[in-house]
């Protein structure tokens, strides 16, 4: 999943610490939770939130945003979708069959699904070639889907149409073998392929409505089809947007949440918690500003419960091609950044811990990450992929050190003399809609400037709005330094290589200066490629990816920061009713979600939680 992600609040992204077996039986449901008020699920239930960051698009063919996916997950269903212990089971399809070869996988898709409009009326039938359709959507360049390279990264011949190499679709690796099955011919084995069909880019569209309406399609509600478990009834960008349950969905036995009414406010994570408690929202994000008054106060302190963390990967990014204005000196920026010893001085001198602090004051060192890939995502042969012996010592081994972090300055200057000026202004953009990321940039341009001196580098912190962040931040290269993170989207540890590619936009390895091998390829990208080719032998591919990843940390390409997640929540939505997979759009869904008639605490969570676990390693030995 891919680019600077925001959540939208309660959009609780799950993980999984495997890759579940395939398998379309349903695992057998939890008992009901003992000492908790539920609600009765029959009874229409209604959820409300506020929301600060606006969407600035419906395509769920393009986005790869975290909150415009959240949203479209719940309208689109794909092919599968998970339960809540993170095992795969059918959605759209019915049943699948996979090659011995690993390279053909075949999907039989229920013969009783329509698409809808926005007014509930039947446009069509769902068929197999809807997901044909998307695909040819999204390997069009002129759509500028940001999630192709997804797509081309696994179909047969996907990237020779993309690029132009061939121009007869028909030669793609997707296929409609009848009205009801569809077919992926892959490039080459892909045995996680199943974990990567949950994402945006495999979710289906009409043809004929997409031709009918053209340009104006997803542009707003109305020019939308709908298959999923609610529809989108009002869009009302920077005001509300209200998603009704879809009375002719498939499965609306397992659609509890009739109605979901989100409101736009600027200041949302500021005031929602005062309106939670006045029964105005459902549910509100608990910022660190006010989290010990709530915990020292016993009427708050019972209303509210942590939340998990989760298998985004939060990290640092050194820009290489600074494209900000020219008051922050981004030539100067350029020369500085390609000088290895003052990027590890950075490095070893941003204390993780401090910064961390401003969203996590009390359990801070359950989400520090010293590795892009965090622990427990997937292993091999028992073995945690981020302790092979690449990884190990990274992983193994807090990247502040004071007295590195002086000897690679006193290095830097001394290597820069005469061609960069100090001090190097570092521009630091922050996304304002949370008040954590405002008061962490502050933290850390502090902590850094005192320790490595302002004679060295003047931290510009820059607060940016929340709408339009991603695009005229990152992907514009408006920064010098900056927050970002990642999601993974199929269960393989290719899957956090994506933001350091030549496609990603995170302005990273390939762009370094001094790192070009005789191929004309960069050290990082060849060794990132090697990984790629080894399909055979599942122990070696997952050692070269770490020593690829080994190799992005030590040439202080990035600063591993923190898995996502976290933090604490007032909320009367059931944590454990919802699905629970760390890649793809399953975990944005609402489709399983019950309402409580009180907000579970932290006590209440913790013993829920343990429940859990308990009954999902049951549920995955079965």
């Amino acid at each position: 999943m891919r680019r600077i992600l925001f959540f939208i609040l309660l959009m609780i992204v799950f993980s999984t610490a495997c890759f579940p077996k395939v398998s379309t039986e349903v695992p057998i449901p939890l008992e009901d939770k003992e000492g908790l008020d539920k609600s009765n699920s029959e009874e229409p239930q209604t959820f409300s939130y506020l929301y600060s960051g606006e969407l600035t698009t419906l395509n769920y063919l393009k986005s790869n945003s975290s909150n415009e996916i959240a949203i479209a997950s719940n309208l689109i269903d794909g092919l599968v979708e998970y339960d809540r212990y993170g095992l795969a089971k059918p959605a759209l399809a019915v049943d699948w069959i996979v090659s011995d070869d690993k390279m053909v996988w075949t999907f039989k898709l229920r013969d009783d699904v329509y698409w809808y409009t926005v007014d509930g009326y039947t446009f069509a039938k769902v068929i197999a070639q809807d997901f044909v359709e998307s695909i040819k959507y999204i390997l069009n360049p002129d759509n500028k889907s940001s999630t192709a390279n997804i797509v081309y990264g696994v179909i047969k011949n996907a990237e020779k149409y993309y690029n132009g190499e061939i121009k007869n679709f028909s030669e793609v690796g997707v296929k409609s073998i009848d009205k009801y099955t569809l077919e992926y011919t892959l490039e080459k084995a892909t045995p996680y392929f199943l974990s990567m069909i949950s994402h945006p880019c495999f979710l289906p569209v009409n043809g004929e409505f997409l031709n009918e309406v053209g340009d104006k399609f997803a542009a707003d509600n109305y020019n939308l089809l709908y298959n999923g478990a609610y529809i989108l009834e009002t869009y009302e960008p920077q005001s509300r947007k209200v998603l009704i349950a879809n009375e002719n969905y498939w499965d609306k036995a397992n659609v509890h949440i009739k109605k979901i009414v989100a409101i736009y406010n600027k200041e949302a994570l500021t005031l929602a918690p005062e309106l939670f408690l006045r029964g105005e929202v459902d549910a509100a994000k608990v910022s660190s500003i006010v989290l010990d008054e709530w915990m020292t106060n016993p009427e708050k302190k019972r209303q509210i419960r942590p939340n998990r963390s989760n298998y985004f990967s939060y990290f640092y990014s050194f820009n290489f091609d600074p494209r900000f204005d020219e008051k922050f000196e981004p030539d100067n920026w350029r020369v500085a950044v390609n000088n290895l010893a003052f990027r590890k001085a950075i490095f070893h001198g941003f204390d993780r811990k401090a910064a961390l602090l401003t969203e996590e004051p009390y359990y801070p060192n359950s989400r520090l990450l010293n590795t892009i890939t965090p622990k427990n995502f997937i292993d091999i042969d028992g073995v945690d992929y981020t302790q092979l012996a690449s990884l190990r010592d990274f992983t193994n081994t807090d990247s502040f050190n004071r007295k590195l972090a002086l000897e690679y300055k006193k290095k830097a200057i001394n290597e820069l003399e005469g061609v960069a000026t100090f001090p190097v202004k570092v521009l630091m953009p922050y996304n304002t809609s949370s008040s954590e990321w405002t008061n962490r940039t502050q933290v850390i341009e502090q902590q850094l400037e005192n320790l490595l001196g302002t004679d060295f580098i003047d931290i510009i912190i820059d607060p940016r709005p929340p709408t339009g962040f991603l695009s005229k931040t990152r992907r514009s290269g408006n920064f010098a330094i900056l927050e970002c993170n990642w999601g993974p989207d199929y269960a393989d540890p290719e899957t956090y290589t994506s933001p350091f590619s030549t496609e990603g936009s995170y302005n990273s390895p390939h762009l370094a200066l001094g790192y070009k091998e005789g191929n004309g390829k960069s050290v990082y990208e060849n060794m990132i490629n090697a990984a790629k080719r080894e399909v055979s032998n599942m122990e070696k591919r997952y050692r070269l990816f770490a020593d690829a990843e080994a190799f992005l940390i030590d040439q202080a390409f990035v600063i591993p920061y923190a898995v996502g997640g976290g933090g604490y929540t007032a909320s009367r939505l059931d944590p454990f009713s919802a699905q629970y997979s760390p890649y793809g759009v399953s975990s944005s869904k609402y489709k399983g979600q019950k309402i409580m008639k009180e907000p579970m605490n932290t006590e209440q969570f913790n013993k829920e939680q343990e429940r859990w676990e308990e009954e999902r390693t049951r549920a995955l030995k079965r």
